[in-house]
């Protein structure tokens, strides 16, 4: 059995408000926050633009690589994401460019 990749992800609003997440699954996990799936936080402050992440094959070593970005200063997480994505890209960009907002295959649940 091959082990799954874990993602440590930043997203990122039009105004470089952060959120810090963990998932199992970077395509899904974008899709929900760009289409506002997801209730909270990044949906409040739209939220949806994947400026960073980060692989892992070890779940435990994911989520303290998450809970470390969390908590540091906003500054230093700035400085992060400037480091590897110096343009603020949005990785995500190209990835649902063909689909349709509403498919339900590209739903959780």
């Amino acid at each position: 059995m091959r082990p799954r990749t874990i993602y440590v992800y930043v997203l990122a609003s039009a105004t470089r408000r952060l959120y810090v997440g963990v998932t199992n699954d970077l395509v899904r996990r974008a899709w929900q926050h760009r289409t506002g799936a997801l209730p909270g936080f990044t949906r409040k402050y739209s939220i949806s633009r994947l400026v960073y992440f980060e692989t892992f094959s070890d779940p435990a070593l994911a989520i303290k690589r998450e809970k470390q970005l969390k908590s540091w200063a906003r500054v230093k997480k700035l400085a992060l994401v400037e480091s590897m994505n110096p343009a603020w890209k949005d990785y995500a960009e190209d990835w649902f460019a063909n689909a349709n907002r509403a498919d339900p295959s590209l739903r959780s649940g």
